[in-house]
């Protein structure tokens, strides 16, 4: 039997990438998304004996719960990867974003991966070399302006990560993520606002560069993997030096 994989926010962006990647790797893929009209058309070519599709707000627990238990149990109450893709970015100061776009960032980008895990936990235990992939940012190395609630909600992933990477472990599963910088999405493309952190840095991948980053992680799971190699250095740099050098080069990319 080929591998499985369930993905959040599937119907576009990195989501969609990292299915198209796994469906030509042979997988057999359970795609959830809330607009399940477009995902359904994006997979509509492809074999629907490897392809399950959900519409899925990752914010009801019952129902990442059903449908986590419907597709396991096509796949021998199994599963080899979760990738807890789905989230949503609003940018602007935070004063000017309501207080109800901010918790609904918190409770897709947050609530949306402990769903996720709670729901495949009993069927990564039924796996072997079972990965959980969470989706972070570079946002998760210091908090970014103009994206306050985004990189709060990044925090979270990232530490939510390193506590079930060593919880888990005992299980024999693996809990990792993929942090990149800013990448040509249409959740960022879409965007109404900027931000001179933003408009410095620019944006020099795209949801393809991501998605491999993801199938290796897979298969060679790292706590934290970072995408381009100008961020790679910069993380790998912020790991080593004192936080207020972070927190100098963040407000120097900031200034206006």
């Amino acid at each position: 039997m080929s591998k499985t994989a369930f993905i959040t926010g599937a119907a576009s962006g990195i989501g969609q990438a990292t299915a198209q990647q796994l469906y030509q790797a042979g997988w057999t893929l359970a795609l959830a998304d809330l607009d399940i009209a477009s995902l359904q058309s994006s997979v509509s070519q492809w074999d629907s004996e490897r392809v399950h599709c959900y519409q899925l707000d990752v914010c009801d627990q019952q129902a990442y719960l059903q449908v986590m238990q419907d597709f396991t149990s096509r796949c021998n109450n199994q599963l080899n990867v979760l990738f807890n893709c789905a989230g949503i970015l609003s940018i602007g100061r935070f004063e000017d974003i309501s207080t109800e776009r901010q918790q609904l960032i918190m409770n897709i980008n947050v609530m949306g991966v402990i769903h996720g895990c709670k729901a495949a936990f009993p069927y990564l235990k039924n796996s072997r070399d079972a990965v959980v992939i969470n989706m972070s940012s570079a946002s998760a190395t210091y908090g970014i302006p103009g994206m306050a609630a985004y990189s709060a909600s990044k925090f979270a992933v990232s530490a939510l990560t390193e506590a079930l990477e060593l919880e888990w472990e005992p299980y024999g599963i693996r809990v990792c993520d993929v942090m990149p910088p800013f990448v040509s999405t249409p959740m960022l493309n879409d965007q109404q606002e900027s931000s001179p952190i933003l408009e410095r840095l620019g944006v020099h991948i795209d949801a393809s560069d991501v998605a491999r980053v993801v199938v290796r992680q897979c298969t060679q799971p790292s706590t934290h993997r970072t995408v381009s190699l100008q961020f790679s250095f910069l993380y790998r740099l912020s790991q080593i030096t004192p936080r207020f050098i972070s927190r100098a080069m963040t407000r120097w990319l900031n200034r206006s």
